[in-house]
């Protein structure tokens, strides 16, 4: 497994299935064009670059290219890095046919070729056998004892993290529970869910 710091955006759900067998770390993808006009996501992608850079990993067609140039147009360079998959043409397994420039995509192409690429685009990463969670990263538990997850108001509750911290009010709690992690660290969070959860119950006590 490789463990990367960065955020890594590609573009469907494929490839980001294909990159989470060997990398240890947030995937985002950009559901294709619809980054375009996903203001939220948008959101997400700068927060993400802001906090802990990003590395985008788009195909080698001009779709690819199209989405990389846009990623780059929105986000600060100084936060961006770059991997590039070189031109390999065939056929995806699961497709019934090459794609309209005939090349390979990121989900069709091998695991070693696309370390290499990672490797080559200065991207924080470190091989590892086996991962252990620190124990300063956000748990499930934690999720659990704010009233993010397991209870009646845990969906008004997550919603409302979302809202404050300007993220997508579409993310499952486990995408959450990640980005959290990329994104904050334990304390901050703990800090954040004080104020908008006991402080909110004190004052409803004290009315």
């Amino acid at each position: 497994m490789i463990k990367v710091k960065e955020a890594i955006i590609v573009e469907g759900k494929y490839d980001k299935i294909k990159l989470s067998n060997f990398i240890d770390g947030l995937i985002i993808t950009t559901d294709g064009f619809g980054v375009f006009k996903n203001k939220e996501k948008q959101v997400l992608i700068r927060h993400l670059a802001e906090k802990r850079g990003i590395l985008i990993l788009t195909d080698s067609d001009g779709a690819g290219f199209v989405i990389r140039n846009f990623l780059k147009g929105t986000v600060p360079k100084n936060k961006i890095k770059h991997a590039y998959i070189p031109d390999i043409f065939g056929k995806e397994k699961r497709k019934v046919k090459p794609s309209k420039e005939g090349k390979l995509g990121v989900e069709g192409i091998s695991e070693e070729v696309l370390c290499r690429a990672i490797a080559a685009s200065g991207a924080e990463c470190s091989l590892y056998e086996g991962y252990v969670k620190s124990e300063k990263e956000i748990t499930k538990a934690d999720m659990f004892e704010y009233g993010l997850t397991g209870g009646q108001n845990s969906s008004d509750n997550r919603d409302k993290l979302k809202t404050y911290l300007n993220l997508p009010s579409n993310m499952t709690s486990n995408s959450m529970l990640d980005t959290l992690n990329c994104i904050m660290t334990k304390d901050e969070f703990i800090d954040i869910c004080d104020r908008l959860f006991y402080c909110e119950e004190k004052e409803e006590e004290n009315a």
